[in-house]
C-alpha cells in the first residue's frame, strides 16, 4: 500500500486526500499506465471506504439515487423542446 492508513488520517487530512484523488482521477485513466491506473483505484477504495466507515448517515442527495435519477430523466423528456 502507498501513503498512510486512512484510518490513521484526522477527518480533515482524509478529506484533502479524497479531493486531491478526485482531482487526479481523469488524467490517470487516460494517462496513467496500467499499474498506475490499478494503485490509483486501490488508493480510491481505501480513502472512500473509510469515509463511509467515518459517515454511515451521510446526507444523500434525492437526485443521487436510482429513484431520483428516473424520476428527473422523466421529467427531462416530458419537457417541450426550448
Amino acid at each position: 500500500m502507498s501513503g498512510v492508513d486512512p484510518a490513521r488520517l484526522d477527518d480533515q487530512q482524509l478529506m484533502r486526500e479524497l479531493e486531491t484523488i478526485h482531482r487526479t482521477r481523469h488524467d490517470t485513466l487516460l494517462y496513467g499506465s496500467s499499474g498506475a491506473l490499478r494503485a490509483h483505484n486501490e488508493r480510491m477504495a481505501q480513502l472512500e471506504g473509510e469515509y463511509l466507515r467515518r459517515n454511515p448517515r451521510r446526507t444523500v442527495a434525492a437526485g443521487r439515487t436510482r429513484e431520483g435519477a428516473r424520476e428527473r430523466s422523466a421529467g427531462e423528456s416530458a419537457a417541450p423542446p426550448a
